[in-house]
């Protein structure tokens, strides 16, 4: 019977698996890969003691977003206008929309920088690129949406082996794992606001309330979903700590300093390696158009739901016409902006980051009111020591936001 039972919650666990696993990874997008590319050119190893807490942090957020979907059964923004008025809900949902907008540009801009290294014109790539996903999102399936994207997260992996290939010391990486090293430098801060910024992000909680949702996860089933977010939230900050280390190895050890990931990929070359410089290039390819389906879609369903308006992959234009419209304005409008001539894509791709770290604070507080609500989540209201890290995120996120103006202004 022991067994049974533990084949029954494998069975459910490989059922519910998919929103925190992909959520999480769309973490490591191309502004993700380009800043973490930048942290470890720019600063060596001394800003990978960032990971652990991030790690933590992002799966206390991440699991309360999971939680409040199979418990309420509605999405974040859904509950932000039923519990906190429209007028609120307005105005959060247009300045999350121009942070999505530039975010959504961010992704084409990092297909149209990887797809470069393999001498693809961006003319070409973004227009093909822009039409795979929106086909994908407005003519599939969730569940055919869902296997491909599962597919598509274990690609990341190959950042792995390109760490390797930079050998890199070990030891250094174990130390400054461990051990905190700050600067009091405008350059250390703002990156430090971009790592944080594109770990947690704003949108990643609105798609995966609302995946849940739409998935159909109840509270019986949580436990899987709880799982499912834990190892997706390890699997990102493994990764990203691979692509700081690939960079510091070689890069920071140069004295090479970068603008984007697309720099990283090619300057790996001579010093890790032709294939770990294809394998890095490769990974962003795969990251920029993973996220540029997912991003849009996350904005697409928060707005919807904010505003009253039918949203989910599973329905047609004529079923939820703001939803499908909002989607794909997001994807062509983010291609356009790119295909302007001699557009900045590095700077597009890092300033969307710091945005994100701007942003996060306000939705974190939203979601700290909302899942401390008894009488909206009963007994799954949250423990004090997920209150305190969820706090203590949101302090340090605005704390490090009014450092970064002040080295802005000052």
């Amino acid at each position: 019977m022991k067994r049974f039972g533990r084949w029954r919650s494998f069975l459910i666990f490989l059922s519910i698996i998919g929103p925190g696993l992909i959520t999480a990874n769309i973490d490591n997008d191309a502004g993700g890969i380009a800043t973490y590319s930048i942290a470890g050119a720019h600063f060596g190893y001394s800003m990978l003691w960032t990971l652990i807490p991030m790690t933590i942090a992002l799966v206390v957020v991440q699991e309360m977003s999971a939680r409040m979907g199979a418990v309420t059964g509605k999405g974040l923004a859904d509950l932000i206008r039923e519990n906190y008025g429209i007028k609120i809900t307005f105005w959060l949902m247009v300045f999350l929309f121009i942070t999505d907008m530039g975010n959504t540009a961010a992704e084409f801009a990092g297909w149209a920088a990887s797809t470069g290294i393999f001498g693809i014109s961006k003319y070409i790539a973004v227009p093909i690129g822009a039409v795979f996903i929106w086909l994908i999102v407005v003519k599939g399936s969730y569940r055919m949406f869902e296997k491909i994207f599962l597919f598509v997260c274990a690609v990341y992996l190959v950042y792995i082996p390109s760490a390797v290939m930079a050998k890199p010391d070990w030891k250094a990486v174990a130390v400054n794992t461990v051990v905190p090293a700050f600067h009091f430098s405008s350059a250390y801060v703002v990156t430090l606001i971009g790592v944080i910024g594109t770990t947690i992000t704003p949108w990643m909680q609105f798609y995966l309330q609302s995946a849940v949702v739409e998935k159909g996860i109840r509270k019986d089933q949580y436990w899987a979903s709880r799982l499912d977010v834990i190892i997706g939230c390890i699997m990102t900050d493994v990764v990203a700590l691979f692509i700081v280390v690939a960079c510091a190895a070689t890069l920071f050890k140069a004295g090479i300093h970068i603008n984007g990931a697309d720099d990283a990929a090619k300057a790996l070359a001579p010093m890790a390696g032709k294939y770990a410089s294809i394998l890095f290039a490769f990974g962003l390819a795969n990251a920029s158009l993973f996220s540029g389906s997912i991003l849009p879609l996350a904005t697409a369903y928060y707005i919807c739901e904010g505003m009253g308006w039918e949203a989910g992959v599973n329905k047609t234009f004529k079923e939820a016409p703001q939803f499908m419209w909002l989607y794909t304005l997001l994807i062509a409008a983010g291609a356009i902006i790119i295909l302007i001539p001699k557009a900045p894509l590095i700077p597009i791709m890092w300033i969307s980051q710091v945005f994100n770290g701007v942003m996060l604070p306000f939705v974190l507080i939203f979601m700290l009111m909302l899942i401390n609500k008894e009488s909206l989540m009963e007994k799954y209201v949250n423990s004090r020591t997920f209150n305190w890290i969820a706090w203590a995120t949101t302090v340090i996120m605005i704390a490090l936001t009014l450092a970064f103006l002040v080295t802005l202004f000052f």
